[in-house]
């Protein structure tokens, strides 16, 4: 009997080719492609996945065994699917396959969990999106839809893949679905019971989960930034889940209140009637300051300081962090500036900090000498403290780096990280809304409406037989006739898609174009060895940054599948979310 030749891709970074390597007698049997193994390369054991089996080794080569069978990983389907991914955002296939691979040793799959029979929801729109094979639905529904119903008409094909933005959503969906009686796998912890045959539901990992016999792929809050990996390679679950559906051939459903123009580009889009449409969003509240002397108007116009001195539960949203993030003195009214790099400074705490070089210095001013500043661009902070003043008690300062089980009080202030803490409130206050409209960023539209459309949600305590949504939002700007403000108003975001569509084609943006941005410290070298194909514009940024573009992702993706990396610290960013 000949020996079994298996060919391994290492776990290693800095490695992108594959290695042969003979498989012992004793656990001949035993492997498949996909199993996690160890190995013996350049003289240190590592490990690594089986990529293909019973190969013909090259001439002239003394084989290595396998050290060890760890245990199972990835699915064939997902090894090729990693491929692809490797070439649709410039990465290696190795980062993808650690994503697909279980995080704690698995040696056999359990058995299947029973599957009960499960009625589809009587929904018109979710028949219609759940309908045939090669489904391909964009389903539009308002901030206070159910997103269970989606999941559970899903799960009633068979076993469903369902993407959720957070890890809250996950854990929700999964608790109704399991009351629902569906067989549920809460990914990452249940990867085994995924593979066997289950519902599986995670956060953007979960798009390389195995799933047995897959039936299904929702992804829900297909606009919500989460679903992108922030880490190079910078990919995108939405996208990995639509290719995975095509190759199963299996009908994929992406929901959101207000679609991209991604999603728009790829599926057939499905909306609720305008009644309907209109009920799920909460009531809005323009506060018009353009009338208002933008040198002494402060955040706190008059509607906002009626609804924070209610009893009502309010969610405060500005996307500044400290105490200040632009400052002037109060003596000669110069602008404070870094010493060194002349950047306006800001006030993190008690001394002014540069954000753009990083030097820190005392609160004492350049030009005159004075140690006293006013707020020309209040940060939460300073913010909390006068809302305390003004509503008489505690404020909640919540952002990002807050502590999570730290007690919130009636009013809370903070960065968009109030909407993802939060679930449930009355009011929630945008006091510059601008900052978000205005934002130097090609999807600053669409970020702007995603917010608006999370402040909603978060006020839509629906009401079980109306189904008309509660609570208000109260928007402040000196841009009422705004696309994202007019959509809150009148409950319609097909506007918004429009006015973001003409742009993105005027300059050339995703989707319109397909942009690779390439930095670090061998980022000079790659887009040296690039050159200049044809079909692609190379454009010269800052501080080591350059923009590769293209007409679409094949001629983008192909340019750069072809270029050797060179040696040193590089980040390619496809798609990359700001600019």
């Amino acid at each position: 009997m000949t020996q079994l030749v298996v060919r391994v891709l290492p776990d290693v970074p800095a490695i992108d080719k594959t290695f042969d390597y003979l498989v012992p007698d004793a656990i001949r049997d035993h492997v498949r492609v996909g199993d996690v193994v160890r190995i013996a390369l350049h003289g240190r054991r590592v490990g690594g996945w089986i990529v293909a089996l019973d190969v013909e080794p090259p001439m002239g080569v003394e084989l290595r065994p396998l050290a060890k069978r760890s245990g199972l990983g990835p699915p064939e389907e997902l090894i090729d699917l990693a491929r692809w991914a490797a070439w649709r955002w410039a990465g290696r296939p190795a980062s993808f396959l650690k994503t697909a691979s279980p995080d704690r040793v698995v040696s056999r799959l359990p058995a299947p969990p029973p599957r009960a029979a499960l009625a589809t929801p009587d929904h018109e729109l979710l028949t219609t999106a759940f309908a045939g094979t090669a489904s391909r639905s964009v389903l539009r529904v308002p901030p206070a839809t159910n997103l269970v119903h989606v999941a559970v008409a899903a799960a009633a094909l068979g076993n469903a893949l369902v993407l959720c933005p957070t890890a809250a959503m996950a854990a929700t969906i999964t608790s109704r679905l399991r009351r629902a009686g569906v067989s549920v796998a809460a990914h990452p912890g249940d990867w085994a019971i995924g593979a066997a045959g289950a519902t599986v539901v995670g956060t953007r990992g979960a798009a390389w989960a195995p799933v047995a016999n897959l039936a299904a792929v929702v992804v829900l809050d297909e606009h919500d930034e989460a679903h992108q990996q922030e880490q190079a390679p910078t990919w995108h679950a939405r996208d990995v889940a639509i290719e995975r559906a095509r190759r199963a051939g299996v009908p994929c459903v992406l929901t959101s209140p207000c679609p991209t123009l991604e999603a728009l580009d790829w599926g057939d889009l499905l909306a609720a009637d305008r009644n309907r449409d209109r009920a799920g969003w909460p009531p809005v509240e323009v506060v018009d300051r353009r009338g208002e002397d933008p040198r002494r108007a402060g955040l706190f116009s008059e509607p906002l300081v009626r609804l924070l001195r209610s009893e009502r539960r309010v969610l405060c949203v500005l996307n500044r962090t400290g105490r200040s993030q632009l400052l002037a003195c109060t003596g000669c009214g110069e602008l404070a500036r870094c010493a060194e790099c002349s950047a306006a400074v800001q006030q993190p705490e008690v001394s002014l900090r540069c954000s753009r070089c990083g030097t820190t210095r005392p609160g004492v001013c350049l030009a005159c000498g004075a140690t006293r500043f006013k707020n020309a661009r209040a940060g939460v902070s300073r913010v909390r403290e006068e809302l305390e003043a003004l509503v008489g008690e505690p404020v909640t300062e919540l952002t990002a780096a807050s502590d999570p089980t730290a007690p919130l009080s009636r009013v809370v202030v903070g960065t968009e990280a109030v909407l993802q803490r939060i679930d449930r409130a009355d009011a929630v206050a945008f006091l510059d809304l601008d900052q978000e409209l205005l934002a130097p960023r090609y999807r600053a539209v669409e970020q702007a409406m995603a917010l608006v459309a999370r402040a909603a949600r978060v006020v839509a305590a629906a009401g079980p037989a109306s189904g008309r949504a509660a609570g208000h939002l109260l928007l402040q700007t000196r841009s009422p006739d705004h696309e994202v403000v007019q959509a809150a108003v009148h409950a319609d975001v097909r506007g918004v898609a429009v006015a973001e569509r003409a742009r993105r084609e005027l300059l050339r943006f995703p989707p319109c174009s397909a942009i690779a941005e390439i930095s670090g410290a061998a980022a000079a070298a790659f887009v040296s060895a690039l050159g200049a194909p044809a079909g692609l514009e190379v454009v010269s940024g800052v501080e080591g940054r350059w923009w590769v573009r293209a007409a679409d992702h094949n001629r983008l993706c192909d340019a750069l599948a072809l270029v050797e990396r060179p040696p040193g610290r590089l980040r390619i960013e496809v798609d990359p979310l700001r600019i």
